[in-house]
């Protein structure tokens, strides 16, 4: 199944991109792809663990299964003061 991916802040400077399509397995989880996009770009092994994601526009946990044509966006940690 092709997904759309959108990464912001440092992960796009990691990635290179604002937005690619990704080809994925179907029944893939949200840790699933975490995995999948470490190993097509390594540098975001640097935020791996801590990565927010949202599908279609909601937040998702790692358990959850990214459905069929699905948008997702890729978030560093934020902090603030």
């Amino acid at each position: 199944m092709k997904i759309k991916i959108l990464f912001f802040a440092t992960l796009r400077d990691y990635v290179d991109e604002k937005t690619v399509e990704v080809e994925v397995p179907t029944e893939i989880t949200v840790a699933g792809l975490k995995e999948l996009l470490v190993k097509r770009y390594p540098k975001m092994i640097l935020a791996q663990n801590s990565i927010m994601v949202a599908i279609n526009r909601e937040y998702a946990a790692d358990e959850q299964v990214i459905p069929l044509e699905a948008e997702i966006a890729l978030f560093p940690p934020v902090s603030g003061g």
